[in-house]
């Protein structure tokens, strides 16, 4: 390094070396000495030995050490937090030569350094998360908001294109991490220098207008605090004064909210009274200096915070109220003590310090743990943090598509439940995948970080083994609905197959064939001869051989012809009440209580004053009315053809809860089957929808027709008539 360089490197050293002093671990000073001295051996024997990396390890280090509070062992993984990420060193090397502890922080540092969002503002969440997720030890996710924040308080050396880049990630990445673990500071100063290069206008019209009010700030604060300071004296307070100005960031987005200029937000400025302490009069202490504050001023009492009996979530101490100073203005005064202060602006390290302070429940709970460790008596900071490790048991994972997009999927999701994330049509087709560069089965279960890349074949169809390892319902119910559609469709060409060959062997009672057919093979369901042929599993010309040799043998008396059998119908109807297609012929209803239409297997009931009523056999009355009037059951049966949509039913539809749903199937009632829809009611919970349809029908083959065509529909899992 040149003379310059030397000098701007040999003044981060001395800063670091200091700040060791201060928080009394000089005693490492030669130990992170040798470290300094090994990097330099590394990065000179790679030719990376200058100013502008030598100083950012030192600054990564001292922001771990001075402003989050970290101690040796994450000073050193600081300082060699590249080595492995650029291949100049493996883990058993650093292990060998600085511990295992170390040597783990540094790995886990690079991959989180590996993970690229491809969009900060729509993926921030699940990045964070993740971040979480893969770092089994909090000092990885602190000494990465260390090396952030170094790199935005050195931004304007880098190329503009990627300046922009790294302002967004800390706009919606680091900076809100930082708020979460009670990096005020650091998370204010991030998103102040991210501002500056995505809205530098403004920045530099805030700083402007701030630079231009220092002094009547200034003047301001002597003005307020002249009478508070003595009367605080004589009440033997011991404390110090602040004025804190509102973050440029802060400005900025108030001035956005409100719809405001500089010189209408109020709040820009703020004092800051703190208060020496002890701990038993802490509460006591702050509300006597705001009687002193709220006897010389006017508050304004809507304008009370009370953060000290009950603290916010995040663990934030304080007392705020809102008051009339000199030349009419209003301000804002906080009161609070040394230790509240410092756990306010420093968060996490504040609690090495502060020992046993119960903190309220509400922050996250990787953090609480981190709490409940830190804040453990009889322990130094560093013994602390090598005490800790996130023992998460998370429900979740976290992996990557090609183009690296994160998806969020339960522990134990295996490739084809990722594929079925992705799109219905990629899990259907899904063939196996890459992950993470390695070939492997749609079996294969993912883990945190995971780069996916789906393999698929248009030959591919789903199967019912594919339900046995897949842990999503998005993957299980697409499935299960892709089974249906084979099914559905190996039925339809199946029995048109069938159909084709009776009409070939002269069989004209299609249905009695039918019957046959399943008695002989034993089949459970009517429609599994369908299937079976369709998938080729049946020997047509034995079907054929087995309906022949069944005509010969039939009995006479079953080969009356089509007059024969019509006269026999009508004899037989004396018995019966017969429903024709005119609906005319005898004073009758159709019960509300079942709905029938035609086609089902019914009885009539005579009433007192209305007539008869015609019930389905299935009807949930039936029975009741059999056993206790069965001297008014009268025998029925349909009789011609039916009227078109004559007949009114209820369809219950269930599936998932998704964007046009209701369209599609609307349109396949409406316009597909021409049916007339009579109300609709529609309710949803939990992703899952259930639409109970009225409508008219003409018959039960009809009405089969339309549920069968209401369970191609996407997002449709059920569809059956109401009882």
């Amino acid at each position: 390094m040149e003379n310059t360089d030397l000098k701007a490197f040999e003044k981060s050293k001395k800063s670091l070396f200091d700040a060791l002093a201060k928080t009394q671990q000089e005693s490492y000073k030669e130990k992170i000495e040798d470290v300094i001295d090994y990097a330099k051996d590394i990065y000179t024997k790679n030719g990376e030995w200058n100013d502008t990396n030598a100083t950012h390890l030192i600054n990564v280090a001292q922001v771990c050490l001075n402003e989050i509070g970290l101690g040796t062992n994450s000073i050193i993984a600081a300082i060699l937090h590249e080595t492995i990420e650029r291949k100049w060193l493996t883990q058993v090397e650093i292990e060998k030569k600085f511990g295992e502890q170390v040597s783990n922080i540094v790995s886990n540092l690079t991959l989180i350094s590996s993970l690229d969002p491809k969009d900060p503002k729509t993926q921030a969440e699940l990045f964070r998360q993740m971040l979480i997720s893969l770092s089994a030890d909090a000092r990885v996710i602190l000494i990465k908001l260390a090396d952030r924040l170094d790199t935005m308080r050195s931004l304007s050396r880098f190329p503009s294109d990627q300046r922009l880049k790294r302002a967004w990630e800390a706009f919606h990445l680091y900076a809100p991490l930082a708020h979460r673990l009670g990096l005020y500071r650091l998370k204010s100063e991030m998103e102040d220098l991210a501002m500056k290069y995505i809205y530098p206008k403004e920045y530099k019209y805030i700083v402007k207008r701030l630079q231009e009010t220092t002094a009547s700030r200034n003047k301001f604060l002597q003005d307020f605090m002249l009478p508070v300071k003595e009367e605080l004296k004589k009440r033997g307070f011991k404390f110090t004064i602040k004025g804190r100005t509102k973050s440029v960031y802060s400005i900025f987005r108030k001035m956005q909210n409100q719809k405001v200029d500089f010189d209408e937000v109020h709040d820009i400025f703020a004092i800051r009274i703190i208060l020496d302490s002890k701990p038993e009069t802490e509460k006591s202490d702050c509300w006597q200096v705001y009687s002193i504050i709220t006897d010389k001023y006017t508050p304004n009492t809507e304008r009370l915070r009370d953060w000290i009996s009950v603290p916010k979530s995040n663990g934030y101490e304080s007392l705020h109220t809102t008051v009339l100073g000199p030349e009419n203005k209003w301000i804002e005064v906080q009161i609070r003590t040394t230790r509240m202060d410092e756990i306010a602006e420093k968060g996490l390290a504040a609690h090495w310090k502060y020992k046993g302070i119960k903190q309220e429940q509400g922050i996250d709970e990787w953090v609480a743990r981190v709490r409940d460790i830190l804040e453990s008596p009889d322990t130094s900071p560093e013994d602390k943090v090598e005490q800790f490790k996130l023992n998460l048991t998370g429900s979740d994972i976290y992996v990557f598509t090609p183009k690296g997009d994160i998806r969020k999927l339960p522990t134990g999701s295996t490739v084809l439940d990722f594929a079925f994330d992705i799109h219905t049509e990629i899990g259907a087709q899904c063939v196996g995948a890459i992950v993470n560069g390695k070939n492997t089965t749609i079996k294969q279960e993912l883990k945190n970080g995971d780069v996916i890349e789906i393999l698929t074949s248009k030959k591919q169809k789903p199967k019912k083994d594919w339900l046995a390892f897949v842990v999503t319902s998005k993957a299980k119910s697409r499935i299960k609905q892709q089974l249906r559609d084979i099914e559905n469709k190996e039925i339809q060409d199946g029995r048109e197959i069938l159909l084709r060959r009776l009409k070939n062997w002269k069989i004209d009672d299609t249905e009695n064939a039918f019957r046959k057919i399943n008695k002989h093979l034993k089949l459970k369901k009517p429609t599994d001869i369908f299937i079976l042929i369709a998938q080729g599993k049946v020997d047509l010309s034995a079907i054929k051989t087995l309906l022949s040799a069944e005509e010969e043998k039939a009995p006479v008396k079953e080969k009356v012809s089509k007059i024969e059998k019509d006269k026999q119908e009508e004899d037989e109807s004396a018995d019966y009440l017969v429903i024709d297609e005119k609906l005319v012929n005898i004073d009758y209803k159709l019960a509300k209580c079942c709905n029938p239409i035609f086609g089902d297997d019914i009885f009539g009931f005579v009433t007192v004053n209305e007539g008869i009523k015609i019930h389905r056999t299935t009807c949930p009355n039936a029975t009741q009315l059999k056993n206790r009037w069965p001297y008014r059951i009268v025998k029925a049966r349909w009789k011609g053809s039916s009227k078109a949509g004559a007949f009114q039913t209820t369809i219950r539809i269930t599936g998932a809860d998704e964007i046009g749903v209701l369209n599609r199937i609307s349109e396949v009632i409406s316009k597909d089957l021409k049916v007339n829809m009579r109300n609709l009611n529609v309710s949803s919970n939990d992703g899952i929808f259930e639409a109970q349809i009225q409508l008219y029908v003409e018959d039960t083959k009809h009405l089969e027709m339309l549920i069968y065509k209401l369970t191609q529909v996407e997002g449709v899992s059920k569809a059956v008539r109401m009882r």
